[in-house]
């Protein structure tokens, strides 16, 4: 896949839309950088966002990878393929969600330790120190990464992409 190819044609089709790249984010749902992004073939959208821009400018997904028009358009099967393989990413990244969560449940959990450890003052000092550190670096990172990959924009992010694949949960 030509990346550049790919960028550039899609810039093409949305000044073929008369619309910014500001307008265009807001319709796919992500940052107008990310649709610069994708234009100048940095990066490239995920498969259900190109078959949102497949279907927002009426062209084939194959077009699109192709970074060029083609005469035949995509049929429903190969469609239906390509949202296949986007719900089973959909549901190994669920998967990871599911551990994050665990991860978070245990960062409470130090945090916990951390504050009892604070007001028992039977604890030899070094060994305090060294439980108290080890608390508080585990249960504050830990807190950290599951807050951000437990958050509800993660969640909305997983909802839409269940909606845009057929299941609602």
């Amino acid at each position: 896949m030509d990346l550049v190819k790919i960028g550039a044609f899609l810039k093409e089709l949305r000044k073929e839309k008369n619309i910014t790249q500001e307008e265009l984010a807001d319709k796919m749902g992500v940052s107008r950088r990310t649709v610069s992004r994708w234009e100048t073939g940095s990066n490239m959208p995920d498969m259900d966002i190109l078959i949102d821009i497949s279907d927002f400018y009426e062209v084939d997904l194959r077009e699109i990878l192709d970074g060029e028009r083609k005469e035949n358009h995509m049929d429903e099967e190969m469609k239906e393929t390509v949202l296949k393989v986007a719900e089973f990413s959909n549901e190994e990244k669920a998967v990871v969600v599911k551990r994050l969560h665990v991860v978070f449940v245990v960062a409470a959990m130090f945090m916990a330790i951390l504050m009892v450890v604070q007001f028992i003052d039977v604890i030899d000092g070094h060994l305090l120190y060294l439980i108290q550190g080890m608390s508080m670096g585990t249960g504050f990172g830990m807190t950290v990464v599951g807050a951000v990959m437990t958050s509800k924009y993660a969640k909305n992010i997983r909802d839409f992409k269940m909606r845009l694949i057929g299941k609602n949960k």
